[in-house]
């Protein structure tokens, strides 16, 4: 039986950490960073996060194409 263990990072700050090496990236491409990390985040849940750190002003999306958003880091 495997053994789930805290992370010491919330996915919150991993997300930002991400965007600060990067710079502005796609969503999925976010997306599959955060999941080979974080297993069990779901693409609700990821939207959920990108929602709520929209709303405190820490990150900015844009829509590029049907179904593909560019997200960027606030400075």
């Amino acid at each position: 039986m495997p053994i789930k263990t805290w992370k010491t990072h919330p996915v919150h700050y991993f997300l930002l950490e991400i965007l600060k090496k990067k710079g502005a990236v796609v969503d999925t491409e976010l997306f599959e960073a955060l999941t080979e990390e974080y297993k069990d985040l779901g693409f609700k849940d990821f939207n959920e996060l990108l929602m709520r750190l929209e709303v405190s002003g820490r990150i900015r999306t844009t829509s590029l194409v049907r179904g593909k958003r560019r997200i960027e880091l606030v400075s």
